[in-house]
């Protein structure tokens, strides 16, 4: 068995290399993103950096976990904080992007979320990509592959956010766009049109790295009972799968609107 002095010196370098592994991975997950939200790259190659940024912080954990564990069987049972801090900033690193792979793979990939497939709101100044639907892909299921991409879109989406329903709000249309103006604004989304009158706001909302700009509409109709129904549509600018990020928006956006009603009912 190795002396006390060799097993400190042990511990000593590995507690260094893993707090260099998990600082490292964090410092290039960070020039990635940050990167490719400010267009020096394409946001594919930085995700390419980001899955090996996952490896190099999980291996960053690890060695610091086997540093821990051997101080802790040393008798004086101290720990070092390099070993400590490496723990928590590899383990933390791998496990955010560990959970975010995990929900790219649970999730359909498709990237145009709404509250009505019946009746999808359209959008007026805002585009809609090109090859919205174009690159819904077929998963090896034949009978995706018999559809269109459009009606293949309309089967995913069913089943992956068939949660999200017309909401009914005890506002006007007017009062109804108002108030989702206010919390868009709370919100920091930049506005493409706003028209209470009409029943209808736009707004461009971009995330905080990669600064990806996803398009939102969200429309207000008088409703026969009173008050108005409302829909919503999400839609990402790039990519194929937006792992869930449309849906938790749309959401959340809907649950704070309702919040100020009171209203819980879908129409």
């Amino acid at each position: 068995m190795a002396d006390p002095r060799s097993r400190r010196l042990l511990v000593e370098r590995l507690s260094w290399l893993a707090l260099v592994l998990s600082v490292g991975a964090i410092v290039v997950a960070l020039i990635a993103a940050i990167g490719s939200g400010q267009g020096w790259w394409h946001f594919r190659p930085a995700f390419t950096v980001l899955r090996i940024a996952f490896y190099v912080a999980l291996a960053g954990g690890l060695l610091a976990l086997v540093a821990l564990l051997i101080r802790i069987r040393d008798r004086r049972r101290r720990v070092t904080g390099a070993a400590l801090a490496a723990l928590v900033l590899g383990a933390g690193l791998a496990a955010y992007l560990g959970i975010q792979a995990r929900t790219a793979r649970s999730l359909p990939p498709i990237h145009d979320i709404t509250t009505n497939l019946d009746d999808v709101p359209d959008f007026y100044r805002l585009p809609v990509r090109t090859d919205n639907f174009d690159t819904v892909p077929y998963l090896g299921r034949d009978d995706l592959h018999r559809m269109l991409p459009e009606e293949r879109w309309e089967v995913l989406h069913r089943e992956a956010y068939g949660d999200l329903k017309t909401i009914h709000v005890p506002w006007t249309p007017a009062q109804t766009i108002q108030r989702a103006a206010d919390l868009a604004r709370e919100r920091d989304w930049e506005f493409a049109t706003l028209s209470p009158d009409a029943g209808v706001m736009e707004a461009v909302d971009t995330s905080r790295f990669f600064r990806f700009k996803d398009n939102v509409v969200l429309r207000a109709r008088r409703a026969p009972q009173g008050g108005s129904f409302v829909d919503m549509r999400s839609i990402s600018r790039v990519g194929v799968s937006d792992i869930g990020v449309n849906a938790g928006r749309i959401r959340s956006f809907l649950k704070d609107l309702q919040a100020q009603s009171g209203s819980q009912r879908p129409a």
